[in-house]
């Protein structure tokens, strides 16, 4: 990706007291003086105080910026503090805007924070946004998601991303005017039964800090036209192996909008349910002959598989370890708990030259047609 200038000019000179709060910025050479500025004219705004927008919200204020927005109508729950880490448990009842805006004062009560108190919706969205210089996606559902990527397309703002979920992760940068965006990652939003919710799956509270690190210092080579985003390049993280891989991501001039109906999801079949029982039956009688694989995690596993798959996480096919032992001349049935994850993992194997198909809905929908 083609170095990318920054995205905010340098503002007024700094004070005695923010040059002391900045110095350790200011003896990096690719940041000095002049990125400190452009830090405090920068406006971000977070949509999210989760577990992501916690501590990029936390490291965008200590790291200086400006003008923070904060977007978010829910309230601190006690099942928030295992990752929410701007929250404490005196927060618990209170507006999750309130309370972060709060911890931000907390770290420099220079820094001048907007709280949007309410729910994204498609009438407030570009209303909200468009006076910002970059949005930091830190939501944890993919309706929202793709409200906030579409008006960053239509307003040309750069979006950094990011999403995770149990010990897996992913973040990237969207901008449409120089790149890919959300819908080249996933061109339809999923079904909302085939990916499960943090508090339906279980999340590792120490990665949401991990990804919203990452999140935060792209926020900070965007302003400061630092170093080389990640825009082109999705950055998966599986916690568990203890691995970072890079998946590049193209943008598609000629992407069409969404079908209501198909067969196909980007481009990867779709095996269903009632089609898998009826094919393990003929595998079984030799008439049929395929590989399922399950890219679930090995707990999953164990708790209960489908006959016959073998097992090979989702990391090991990102990262590229499992493929050695993949056929090229058989093919390849991927699965996990609901569909979201294999989809994934199929995407990769037919761009690598596999014959993969995607079952639709998982295990959770082969034990409904079982």
């Amino acid at each position: 990706m083609p170095h990318l200038p920054p995205v905010v000019s340098p503002g007024p000179p700094l004070t005695r007291e923010q040059l002391a709060r900045g110095s350790r910025h200011l003896l990096l050479a690719e940041i000095g003086v002049d990125g400190q500025r452009r830090l405090r004219n920068a406006r971000v705004c977070v949509v999210g105080a989760g577990g992501l927008g916690a501590p990029v919200l936390q490291y965008l204020a200590a790291a200086g910026v400006g003008t923070i927005g904060i977007v978010d109508d829910d309230v601190v729950d006690v099942s928030n503090l295992q990752r929410q880490v701007i929250h404490g448990t005196g927060d618990v009842g209170r507006a999750k805007v309130d309370s972060a805006a709060d911890a931000i004062h907390d770290l420099d009560p220079d820094i001048v924070v907007i709280q949007h108190d309410e729910r994204l919706t498609s009438a407030n969205v570009d209303a909200i946004l468009k006076s910002y210089d970059v949005v930091v996606d830190g939501t944890d559902n993919f309706p929202t998601r793709y409200l906030v990527n579409d008006a960053c397309v239509r307003l040309g703002l750069p979006e950094v991303w990011g999403s995770v979920l149990r010990f897996d992760a992913q973040t990237t940068v969207f901008w449409g005017r120089h790149g890919a965006q959300l819908r080249d990652l996933f061109p339809e939003p999923p079904r909302p039964d085939e990916v499960p919710s943090c508090a339906e799956a279980g999340v590792l509270g120490a990665l949401c800090g991990q990804v919203g690190s990452v999140m935060a210092t792209e926020v900070v080579k965007l302003v400061t036209g630092t170093g080389e985003s990640l825009l082109g390049r999705v950055l998966v993280i599986d916690a568990l192996r203890g691995r970072w891989s890079e998946v590049p991501l193209v943008g598609n001039a000629r992407r069409e909008a969404p079908r209501k109906e198909s067969r196909m999801s980007d481009e990867v079949p779709v095996t269903t349910a009632p089609e898998l029982v009826a094919r393990l039956a003929a595998r079984e009688a030799g008439t049929d002959d395929f590989l399922l694989i399950d890219v679930r995690e090995p707990q999953e596993f164990e708790a209960g598989a489908i006959p016959g798959a073998v097992l090979i996480p989702l990391g090991s096919v990102l990262d590229g370890s499992a493929l050695d032992g993949l056929p090229r001349d058989r093919e390849i049935v991927v699965q996990c708990q609901v569909g979201g994850r294999s989809l994934t993992a199929a995407r990769v194997l037919r761009g690598l030259g596999y014959d993969a198909s995607n079952l639709d809905g998982g295990i959770l929908a082969w034990y409904a047609a079982s």
